[in-house]
């Protein structure tokens, strides 16, 4: 059962007199088919814990483990390729390529491994009707909506099964009706999945969504 465990971490930055101190012992669970919104204004962490959570950025202190790996002690390589295989990531800015189709971005994190078979495409055509874009399949970014973006993106972003899902304020450069319906979709898509969903958001309608939400405050997580 994937199971994700982040006890204690806090995170400091450097400055000129004393440290930043911006995560402050934050410590979280979330087990199979779970999912969490974390609340908070633009610069209280959110977005530095995601990263944490999703190794992209090294913790001062604390562990993190997810499915029973301490990702931190793997060597880069291989930190790279459990980031690819059990994280998924939904960002703001859907960070599709402008030269490749939606079906091409959906297949985008495949291309690590060298190794695009039928199967992996027949799965990014049955992720695309999932999120309604199987007429778009052949279109590029610059001929898609905001929200088609977003919908590409979350389609990529569990491509490969991923243990943990992370977004980072997904809804943020959409309109009211539009940002709804990527949050829907999102918590649609994980459960179908049956993966694990964190998601950053400074909405409370959008972590209203969600099964928990918590709020980072001073740099410590409330409501756990």
């Amino acid at each position: 059962m994937s199971q994700l465990l982040v006890d204690n971490v806090t995170k400091e930055f450097p400055t000129r007199s004393d440290p930043l101190k911006v995560l402050q012992g934050i410590s979280l669970q979330l087990t199979y088919g779970e999912n969490i919104g974390i609340l908070g204004p633009s610069g209280s962490g959110k977005s530095t814990l995601l990263h944490i959570i999703g190794t992209l950025e090294n913790p001062t202190s604390g562990s993190l483990s997810l499915n029973d790996m301490d990702p931190f002690a793997l060597s880069e390589p291989k930190l790279a390729e459990f980031r690819r295989r059990q994280v998924g990531f939904i960002f703001q800015d859907h960070h599709l390529l402008p030269q490749l189709s939606v079906l091409e971005n959906v297949l985008v994190p495949a291309l690590a491994s060298g190794r695009i078979d039928q199967t992996l495409v027949d799965r990014a055509k049955g992720l695309l009707e999932r999120v309604g874009l199987s007429e778009r399949a052949d279109h590029r970014p610059a001929e898609l909506s905001g929200g088609e973006r977003q919908r590409t993106a979350v389609a990529r972003a569990v491509i490969h099964r991923p243990a943990l899902l992370l977004a980072d304020e997904p809804t943020g450069s959409l309109d009211r009706g539009n940002a709804m319906a990527i949050g829907k979709l999102l918590v649609d898509i994980q459960s179908n999945e049956q993966t694990m969903l964190i998601v950053v958001t400074h909405s409370q309608e959008m972590a209203s969504l969600l099964q928990r939400q918590t709020e980072l405050i001073d740099g410590k997580l409330s409501g756990i």
